[in-house]
């Protein structure tokens, strides 16, 4: 750094160590990464200062001083550092994989290499707001029904381990024979009253067990996929949603003037699904045989018969980024309304399975209530 500065003609005065921040969340890392939405500010900036004319290093150093983003502006300065001394943008970015992915090398690489990096902001810029959307719509998607799950687990927990068992000691000392929804009910106030910790536990740690055998094991990894993609209404939307990805990704690389081999990579790599990626491996290779790519898609079997039927008419019209645009924003509107579909669905669906985990704690209490007062003689 000092040799930096006396090579910029500036003298080093004075410095002392940045002082960490303090806290438990900083010490684990969160707030560093850059967000979706820090990369379209920057990038719209970029487009901005470039379609005006400011010079790469100027526009560099504005976005970097004016940035609130810590992490981003490390970055910056990094790669303002980098274009100084003589490497191209999409060079000092690719040294930051963790912030610049692939796709965004790739599209600024092509910019660099048409003299047109305000075209490749704006898909960029496009292509970021477009996965901010589909980031927020599949954030819906789990964060509603998972926050219902908790609660109805946690209520069936109180009920059955704490309110319950106060009731049942009382019923324990009625002289009659009880029903067998009350010995159920008994049974399963016992189990909970004992072993609450288990059962609140349980789907926490069958979650890490999960998530473990998906990192460890490809195979194990590669089957829940697929299995995944054939149950009946999570399966379709995770093929609308992984679909909707990769159209618009490769429509961005179509655009900006990438080869169609490269691009089909690049758009596979934000594919989530290990058997949608095996497919579209299959679809690259048919395609560098010689193949037509709506015959390839059509061959892999996991792409719905509409995308393959508006691949073949992009490309028999040559009109191919327009038409991947089309398949994009058909299946963002499609995830939407599953969306709104699948949390319309699993409301009722836990609201009802909390009003029969009711019923039945009433039941199995009052009813040998109810009968211990007919028995009475008055």
């Amino acid at each position: 750094m000092y040799a930096q500065l006396q090579s910029a003609g500036l003298e080093l005065i004075q410095c002392a160590p940045l002082a960490k921040k303090k806290g438990m969340l900083a010490g684990l890392g969160f707030g560093k990464k850059a967000k979706t939405r820090d990369l379209i500010q920057l990038f719209l900036h970029m487009e901005q200062m470039q379609s005006a004319g400011v010079p790469l290093l100027e526009a560099l150093s504005d976005i970097r001083d004016t940035t609130d983003h810590d992490a981003l502006r490390d970055i910056l300065s990094d790669v303002f550092r980098d274009v100084s001394e003589g490497s191209s943008l999409s060079e000092a970015m690719a040294l930051h994989p963790k912030t610049f992915s692939s796709l965004y090398i790739s599209l600024i690489a092509s910019g660099e290499e048409t003299g047109d990096l305000t075209s490749s902001y704006k898909h960029l810029v496009k292509y970021l707001k477009w996965v901010d959307e589909m980031q927020t719509k599949v954030r819906k998607a789990t964060r509603y029904p998972t926050i219902l799950l908790v609660v109805v687990i946690l209520t069936i927990v109180i009920m059955m381990g704490f309110v319950v068992p106060q009731i049942v000691d009382f019923i324990r000392f009625l002289d009659q024979e009880l029903p067998f929804y009350t010995i159920w009910l008994i049974n399963t106030s016992d189990f909970f009253k004992q072993f609450w910790w288990a059962v609140l536990a349980a789907p926490f740690i069958l979650f890490a067990i999960f998530k473990a055998c998906r990192k460890l094991s490809d195979k194990f990894r590669f089957e829940t996929d697929r299995l995944l993609l054939e149950m009946p209404i999570a399966g379709p939307l995770i093929r609308k949603i992984n679909v909707a990805r990769f159209a618009q990704t490769f429509g961005a690389m179509f655009a900006s003037g990438i080869d169609v081999m490269q691009g089909l990579k690049a758009a596979r790599q934000t594919v989530a699904n290990l058997a949608l990626i095996e497919a579209l491996e299959g679809v690259e290779e048919q395609v560098a045989a010689g193949s037509p790519m709506s015959e390839a898609f059509n061959a892999s079997g996991e792409f719905p018969s509409m995308v393959v039927r508006m691949i073949k008419v992009g490309e028999e019209s040559g009109n191919l980024t327009v038409v991947l645009d089309q398949v994009a924003e058909f299946y963002t509107k499609d995830v939407d309304e599953a969306v709104q579909g699948l949390i319309t669905m699993i409301e009722p669906m836990l609201t009802a399975f909390l009003g029969v985990m009711i019923l039945w704690i009433a039941a199995g209490v009052f009813g040998p209530i109810y009968g211990s007062f007919t028995e009475m003689d008055f």
